[in-house]
């Protein structure tokens, strides 16, 4: 399989909506639905819908770990699960429609022994054959050690594949120390790779920039939300703007650009235009419900969209210096 996707703390989201959230009384929620979540499994699960193939590892135990494995096999996914003692963690969104507002409880999931995050490692070193990109995403669980994914790197480049990582915190830092083939951070995950403050546009670019040029990484997808994405390379920067849409949920946003990003990459498209199309895959997610993820016939239509604003300029500059 050419992309490996790697989730240590996988999870079930539950989704629900409720007219409104108040204090104290019983909330009578409707429109329930649970779903395989995390950040490698989403990333996996977006591949899925917008006609990718991956492969995603992940641990899983207990009887939310049978309901996770699943849950999985019902998206159609090819997986390989990593048996653990602990219970698969299980998060809670809710939707409150009165206001539009959307709550999510975030659980810290199992604790993992050595042997059970050295497996993890031991699979992506001996798996046949080897990988194109390794994606490692979401949050680390308890005991698994904060250099996690600055391993995976190394292992990437013994084997020759592209890593990808999107996480944060001293998780982040030590990954983009390791040197990675491509970063994901938002604004707040960029302030945590940079040193010094960062107060203007002038001083994001910079940061963003002095990132790649020390060699943590050939690329950073600056993730701006509603703004889109900035794409940053040793052939400069290129803002992405993200298409109007309406907003359902912004669960998984982050993931379905990976996704986008990755499927353009794998189809032979250079980096320049897979961010275009990762955009599209984001804006796609926030138009759905829940924790639903991208459709293909959204994330292809805006990518249209974005292509017939951006690509006369682009084709004229591709890399154009913001």
């Amino acid at each position: 399989m050419e992309i490996i996707t790697l989730t240590m703390n996988p999870a079930i989201d539950l989704s629900a909506t409720v007219d409104h959230v108040i204090a104290d009384v019983k909330l009578r929620c409707q429109n329930t639905k649970r779903e395989a979540g995390g950040g490698g499994i989403n990333v996996s699960k977006a591949l899925h819908k917008l006609g990718g193939e991956s492969l995603a590892i992940f641990p899983t135990g207990g009887a939310t770990g049978a309901l996770l494995e699943m849950l999985i096999k019902e998206e159609g996914l090819q997986y390989h699960r990593l048996e653990i003692a602990g219970w698969t963690r299980e998060n809670f969104f809710v939707f409150e429609e009165s206001a539009g507002h959307q709550y999510r409880f975030i659980m810290p999931g199992p604790t993992l022994t050595e042997e059970e995050w050295q497996y993890a490692l031991t699979y992506l070193t001996e798996v046949e054959p080897a990988p194109r990109f390794i994606v490692g995403s979401g949050s680390l669980p308890p005991g698994v050690p904060e250099d996690f994914y600055a391993r995976i790197a190394e292992i990437g480049r013994k084997r020759g594949a592209k890593v990808v990582v999107d996480t944060k915190g001293r998780a982040l830092q030590l990954a983009a120390e390791a040197g990675v083939f491509l970063l994901k951070p938002n604004m707040r995950e960029l302030a945590q790779l940079y040193s010094k403050e960062m107060q203007t546009e002038t001083d994001i670019k910079a940061a963003a920039s002095s990132i790649v040029e020390s060699g943590k990484c050939e690329a950073l997808a600056l993730s701006l939300g509603r703004g889109g994405a900035i794409l940053f390379s040793d052939q400069g920067c290129y803002h992405v703007p993200s298409p109007t849409v309406p907003i359902r949920s912004t669960v998984g946003s982050g993931d379905s650009m990976v996704a986008g990003i990755l499927l353009a990459l794998q189809r032979g498209e250079p980096l320049e235009e897979a961010i275009l199309f990762g955009v599209a895959a984001g804006a796609a997610a926030v138009m759905t419900p829940g924790t639903e993820l991208c459709r293909r016939e959204d994330a292809e239509r805006l990518y249209r969209q974005i292509r017939e604003e951006l690509h006369p300029l682009y084709q004229r500059n591709p890399m154009k210096q913001e």
